[in-house]
């Protein structure tokens, strides 16, 4: 084990992956997607599948949708913070 891995393990522990579709109004996630990680909230559901979010660093309002635009990579996780 490489020590990129070990240290992903450590600061994940505890943490279980879970599915975009259990998302709640007001609780805050990380998402990595194809090596990019984004820590935001659900501002409010705008369709079945779809969140308006704002992102916890830059407080930039987007689209759940669009940071999974290009499709799930390998490395796809999500963890509610």
């Amino acid at each position: 084990m490489d020590i990129s891995s070990y240290k992903k393990s450590q600061s994940m522990a505890g943490k279980r992956i879970m599915s975009d579709n259990n998302m709640r109004v007001g609780k805050s996630y990380s998402l990595t997607n194809y090596g990019e990680t984004t820590d935001f909230m659900v501002v409010e559901t705008t369709g079945r599948e779809d969140f308006k979010i704002k992102d916890l660093f830059t407080m930039e309002l987007s689209q759940y949708n669009d940071l999974i635009k290009y499709g799930r990579g390998q490395d796809f996780e999500l963890f509610e913070l």
